[in-house]
């Protein structure tokens, strides 16, 4: 009888979804296209429906299966995932600082190579641990890391680097993988905008020594809120495990007692011998899980991640197509050598010029309801809540300066189909039609 019930009320869910979730017709010039959005039917309400009715809230069934399939998707051992992907960098380079890594650990005042031309909470945890972000220039075009930079930044103090692929476009791996080796560095690697990303043929992630996602609403999939933490070393996840599960160092998974068989016969710190090990913390930890809800979503999403990914492909190359006569004024976006992304966002770089400035071109494009974004923080070392951190700052920054006055992009998303493609390129038309 239950489960009868349960498939009449699915059933009724993808009718639900058929009425109320049907896409409207595009009006050019009304209907605003975003930057980004979610690509679902009626799989992740019923998948929703399906968790919400067993009650069980927390991460369950669909938590794991989500985090095996992952990480087999991701070609890495190992994958957690939490309630966002500014958690996730939260918990992987906290993981970097655990003292089961002995010697290795991060400790405070240890200096980290990363960029300003980013977003905060890719550089945020190397602050919230007291560490000092070492901020180096980005190059215009791809958007990343400027390789050239490294060996000017290093110091006797350096101990990792943590960067992000911006916008998908993966930095130049080869090169900062060769100077972690060098100099025996920690790499984390923000693959928040960069599912599907490849380098050399091999997943983005899969290079550094532990990686994260984010599975935000804007992102490649998502749980509505999420994220997740991905790494091959087995002891890494188990630090992280523990760091996302209040710091515990018991791993039974929720609901399960006694995983280990010795949950009374231990002797952990100077707690008394046998002191309950699911009461064992062995790391300053949080509450970050998801809920299974979430999860149950994303197990729909990830059935259409080889769908949604080359779908921002194909819109990628569809604007380049479109804006490849406007680079008089326009420096189009260049996808890093030995790269094959999966783009977040197309950035569009505004060359100096006396016909117009960057506001005036994006203010064009938000009239004509076709919504645009900043990379991000600009130079977050301008930002209020940086003003005053503890940092070194290599060189000028001219590159970064530069993408904060004269940068921004606009969405590739798959429900930016062929329709929205002509009234986009067209709207970038009209407005060179009227500068000349």
């Amino acid at each position: 009888m239950k489960q009868k019930l349960k498939q009449e009320i699915l059933e009724k869910v993808k009718e639900y979804y058929e009425v109320a979730h049907k896409e409207k017709e595009f009006v050019p010039g009304e209907t605003k296209i975003p930057f980004a959005g979610r690509v679902y039917n009626e799989e992740e309400l019923i998948n929703l429906v399906d968790s919400s009715l067993d009650f069980w809230l927390t991460a369950g069934k669909y938590a794991q299966e989500f985090e095996t399939d992952f990480a087999e998707y991701m070609e890495q051992r190992y994958s957690i995932i939490v309630n966002s992907g500014s958690s996730a960098n939260l918990v992987a380079f906290s993981s970097l600082t655990s003292e089961k890594l002995r010697d290795k650990r991060l400790k405070k005042g240890d200096e980290v190579i990363t960029v300003a031309a980013g977003f905060p909470t890719t550089v945020n945890p190397i602050i919230q641990n007291g560490m000092i972000p070492v901020f180096v220039d980005v190059e215009i075009g791809t958007y990343n890391i400027k390789v050239s930079e490294l060996e000017k930044a290093v110091s006797d103090k350096t101990r990792a680097v943590m960067i992000a692929h911006t916008l998908g476009n993966p930095f130049d791996l080869k090169a900062v993988k060769e100077f972690c080796d060098k100099y025996g560095l920690f790499l984390i690697e923000d693959c928040c905008d960069a599912v599907g990303s490849r380098y050399d043929g091999k997943m983005v992630g899969t290079f550094g020594d532990i990686a994260t996602v984010s599975f935000y609403p804007a992102h490649h999939m998502t749980m509505g809120e999420g994220g997740g933490v991905m790494t091959n070393n087995f002891l890494l996840n188990k630090i992280a495990t523990s760091i996302r599960d209040w710091g515990r160092d018991c791993y039974c998974d929720p609901g399960a007692d006694n995983t280990c068989g010795r949950r009374f016969q231990m002797q952990f710190g100077k707690l008394p011998f046998g002191y309950d090990h699911k009461y064992v913390y062995s790391h300053i930890g949080y509450n970050l899980k998801v809920t299974d809800m979430q999860a149950a979503i994303g197990v729909a999403q990830l059935k259409k991640l080889d769908y949604i990914i080359q779908a921002r492909k194909d819109n990628f190359k569809k604007l380049w197509k479109g804006l490849e006569k406007f680079q008089e004024y326009l420096l189009l976006p260049v996808a890093t050598e030995n790269s094959d992304p999966s783009w977040f966002g197309f950035p569009i770089t505004v060359k100096e010029n006396d016909k117009f400035t960057k506001n005036e071109i994006v203010e064009y494009l938000e009239n004509a309801n076709i919504l645009t974004r900043q990379l991000f923080a600009g130079n977050m070392t301008k930002q209020p809540a940086f003003l005053n951190i503890e940092c070194r700052i290599i060189g000028d920054l001219a590159n970064t300066d530069y993408i904060m006055n004269n940068t921004f992009f606009i969405g590739v998303y798959p429900k930016i189909g062929d329709v929205e493609m002509e009234y986009i390129i067209k709207t970038f038309e009209e407005f060179f039609g009227g500068i000349k």
